[in-house]
């Protein structure tokens, strides 16, 4: 399953549910690849830390050798490093693909992440793609790559109502590009079950037909920490009370 963590407003923790929920999956034994397409990079530093900086080739080299055509291509294990978790793998990100945004733009090359993700099937039973926050080149090739698309919600007015316009790209590309992605859900992030407004903006979501996921994820400052150390939580603690949703979560996808 090739899965796409997409929202366009920056800070609602797609890199933070990204990276959880893969190492929960790779820790399950799944073969698990997390694809990097933000140039900031924090998917990479979550599951790298500080040896991101020393990380060799990684997506800005992949699509970069997209945009020179030659017979014989380099293979794609080439740009895909082992993070220190058993069977969970990692594209890096890198600030250079700001630079390389224009010209894959120009030449077209919005299919060339599906179709090296359709050449990896064999070799991972999950693909996580991480996304920058903008509906750009590399968001519309993860979209086009992916067969679900989760969207982070943080409990925020502004995201509420950017929500309608953002599922109508997810199926905008569904119906142009990829016939195969479909919205898996909304997963509430920083969700604060005590305080009234998450409560009625999360209500007012399933009161509009909105495809809500259960469990919502707490707010923990445990989870800066998790950031730190280069630990997602399940490796950092398994029995805090977020791994536990977070499980619950992967669970939950699992059963769809």
């Amino acid at each position: 399953m090739r899965h796409v963590v997409f929202n366009q407003k920056g800070g609602v923790g797609k890199s933070t549910i990204t990276c959880n929920l893969a190492a929960i999956g790779a820790q399950a034994g799944e073969r698990t690849l997390v694809v990097d397409l933000d140039p900031q990079g924090n998917s990479t530093h979550y599951l790298l830390g500080e040896a991101s900086a020393e990380t060799g080739p990684g997506v800005a080299d992949f699509f970069e050798a997209q945009l020179k055509f030659t017979v014989r291509a380099q293979p794609l294990t080439d740009f895909i490093v082992q993070t220190p978790f058993e069977r969970l793998h990692l594209m890096p990100s890198s600030a250079l693909l700001d630079d390389l945004q224009a010209k894959l733009e120009t030449r077209y090359k919005i299919y060339k992440l599906r179709d090296a993700l359709l050449e990896l099937a064999d070799d991972y039973d999950t693909v996580w793609i991480d996304t920058p926050p903008a509906l750009n080149f590399y968001t519309r090739s993860a979209l086009i790559a992916a067969q679900g698309c989760l969207i982070p919600f943080d409990c925020d007015d502004f995201s509420r109502r950017a929500l309608f316009n953002l599922i109508e790209n997810v199926q905008e590309i569904r119906a142009d590009h990829n016939a195969d992605l479909e919205v898996e859900g909304i997963v509430v992030n920083q969700f604060q079950p005590r305080a009234s407004l998450p409560q009625r903006m999360v209500q007012s979501l399933r009161e509009e037909g909105l495809p809500v996921l259960e469990p919502y994820l707490g707010s923990s400052v445990k989870i800066k920490e998790s950031h730190e150390r280069a630990l997602p939580m399940v490796h950092l603690d398994p029995r805090h009370k977020l791994t536990q949703e977070f499980l619950a979560l992967h669970a939950a996808l699992q059963r769809r």
